[in-house]
């Protein structure tokens, strides 16, 4: 099979050039579109779907983890716009029961930039099976309390924010995310890729992620090697929790605190139980031309081909940054804005005006207003950060360069 196929316009050969070495040296499959003033400039995709080495097809999907956290965060946009949500509005004013245990203060602009004090799964006690249960979750969230002992910084709420921010979504838009989704986004914007709740008809274009180990596999042989990098690795973290207990090192609990949910393994996500169900922090199924699609109309003031989801005035007011200090919980220069964070290049200079979201395992989108710019990757194989790889910095880099040449 070819490494990579589709279209790319002339000028951004560059973006082609970065994704195609991508391909032959990482796992698995992915996909990069990128849209400039409003056109589709690149659409390609290469590699394996699945372990088995099927390729990646024109409409393949891919769970994207954090990279939804975009999508749901342009949902509520669309109803600040229209009157049914004020982001300096208590979260309790949509959602009553989240009052309870003194969250009565807590705002909409806290859920968003997540200073809500609520980024601890693990302190909720749920299990990885009961994450495809809306109202058990939501009910545990409304019903615990909050710790903003760390307010005003931003601790990552890596899970949570998908339901906090998602329940604010469907209190005020009177039907589910999944719906609102495809009724406000992906209908109007025609999207065949865009999906918070995968239904079955669509289940057999989702690839297969391939990170971490096979549960059903025989775990490997314990060799000398692996014991002395197992060992290695232990030391380390031992190192850094006693660095961090001495004020010397960063402390990664609150990540941790964050992610840790009994039961867990990514490929989970790609069961019909997970797919059918809306994670809106971390289990959005997109295609990379979906993705640019919906950035593209941020990135161009809210319009597409006619087709505008979001008013001109609204994009300013949702890029500004938020947030000017390190998140506690990440520990990077996220620039937190309303619901999107900062895009990482590998560049010297940043685009001080994009705003989007990555995603663990390498995925990610974002638009760039000043240069009417919008880029997005899917992937299926990966690991790095929690907000992504190099892989997508380096695409952004490559995109930014073959915008500012044209």
């Amino acid at each position: 099979m070819s490494i990579t196929s589709g279209q790319v316009e002339p000028g951004f050969e560059k973006v082609a050039k970065v994704f195609h070495k991508q391909i032959e040296k990482t796992p698995g499959g992915a996909a990069v579109s990128v849209y400039h003033r409003g056109r589709k400039v690149v659409d390609i995709w290469g590699g394996a779907r699945d372990r088995q080495g099927n390729p990646w097809q024109q409409d393949t999907l891919s769970v994207s983890f954090s990279t939804t956290k975009g999508v749901a965060a342009t949902l509520l946009h669309q109803l600040v716009e229209e009157g049914r949500v004020d982001y300096d509005a208590p979260v309790a004013e949509y959602w009553p029961e989240f009052a309870a245990n003194g969250k009565g203060d807590i705002l909409v602009r806290d859920l968003l930039t997540h200073r809500a004090g609520l980024h601890s799964i693990r302190a909720l006690g749920l299990e990885f099976s009961d994450l495809t249960d809306w109202e058990r979750v939501t009910a545990t969230l409304a019903a615990a309390p909050a710790d903003r002992s760390a307010s005003p910084y931003s601790l990552y709420h890596a899970l949570t924010w998908g339901w906090l921010v998602g329940e604010v979504i469907q209190r005020a838009g009177n039907a589910s995310i999944t719906e609102l989704t495809q009724s406000r986004l992906a209908e109007p914007l025609h999207l065949d890729g865009l999906f918070i709740g995968t239904p079955d008809s669509e289940h057999h274009r989702v690839a297969e992620l391939i990170m971490g180990r096979d549960p059903e596999a025989p775990p490997p042989p314990d060799t000398a090697g692996r014991r002395m990098r197992r060992r290695a690795r232990r030391g380390f973290w031992r190192s850094l929790s006693r660095m961090a207990e001495l004020g010397l090192a960063p402390d990664f609990s609150s990540f941790a605190d964050s992610v840790t949910v009994q039961g867990f393994h990514p490929r989970l996500l790609t069961t019909p139980e997970f797919l059918r169900a809306a994670i809106p922090a971390a289990g959005g199924v997109f295609t990379a031309r979906s993705l640019a699609r919906l950035y593209g109309a941020l990135a161009c003031g809210g319009e597409i081909d006619g087709v505008r989801i979001l008013g001109e005035r609204m994009i300013p007011r949702i890029s500004k940054q938020q947030v000017e200090t390190l998140d506690r919980s990440l520990y990077a220069p996220m620039r937190w804005r309303l619901g999107y964070h900062q895009p990482y290049v590998l560049r010297r200079r940043r685009p001080r005006q994009a705003f989007g979201h990555f995603g663990y395992g390498g995925s990610g989108a974002w638009a760039d207003p000043a240069r009417q710019l919008a880029v997005a990757l899917t992937v299926n194989a990966g690991s790095g950060t929690p907000w992504g790889d190099l892989r997508i910095a380096r695409i952004g880099a490559a995109a930014l360069e073959s915008a500012e040449r044209q």
